[in-house]
């Protein structure tokens, strides 16, 4: 799959320029629309979650074209997302909020183009994210 980089580096940025604290709002809706999924996050000050959150998503999309370093590191991060209790069913519930939270902030920039990038990135990253954490459940 063919990710649109430049669709990703520069909806990211607008975003961020908008609103810096981009994983506040991400966490906000997540809680709001899959309340069993608070919980997993009760390990770390919201402060530093919504850091690593926000790091991991930016590392992702400066990477998005080194396929390696995705395999690498997105199998690695879905094992250790096993042992913080994620399931596969949650997957889902991140890609549509981090989805809604970059289309509220985007706004009018929120374009198909756009949409389509963030679509296509998720279904890229948690495929990697899911395949590492079936390995490691075995």
């Amino acid at each position: 799959m063919s990710l649109d980089a430049e669709a990703l580096r520069d909806s990211l940025a607008l975003v961020a320029s908008r609103e810096p604290a981009i994983t506040k709002r991400f966490y906000e809706i997540l809680f709001e629309r899959y309340p069993a999924a608070r919980p997993l996050f009760s390990h770390n000050a919201p402060e530093r979650q919504q850091k690593m959150l926000q790091d991991a998503i930016v590392a992702v999309v400066d990477h998005v074209e080194d396929a390696s370093w995705l395999q690498e590191t997105l199998s690695a991060m879905g094992a250790k997302h096993v042992e913080y209790g994620v399931t596969e069913e949650m997957y889902p519930w991140v890609g549509e909020c981090l989805l809604a939270t970059l289309a509220e902030i985007a706004k009018d920039a929120w374009t198909p183009r756009v949409e389509r990038a963030w679509t296509d990135a998720y279904g890229a990253i948690s495929g990697l994210m899911l395949a590492g954490a079936k390995r490691a459940a075995q």
